[in-house]
């Protein structure tokens, strides 16, 4: 069985944001805006994407 997978994409830039929230987007490995990461939908990058989700975009 084929683990389910999701597309996020940076949107927004980490300028002027928090600690934690630069943090999370480092941890999803999104570097810049508009680089796109494939990850594995688990409920730890659920929560990483929930802290930043008006800096990202998801799709499956």
């Amino acid at each position: 069985m084929a683990k389910k997978t999701i597309k996020i994409r940076q949107k927004k830039s980490t300028i002027g944001c928090t600690s934690k929230q630069i943090a999370c987007i480092k941890g999803l490995g999104l570097r810049k805006i508009n680089h796109i990461v494939t990850l594995n939908d688990s409920p730890e990058i659920r929560g990483m994407m929930k802290v930043v989700d008006h800096m990202i975009e998801v799709s499956q």
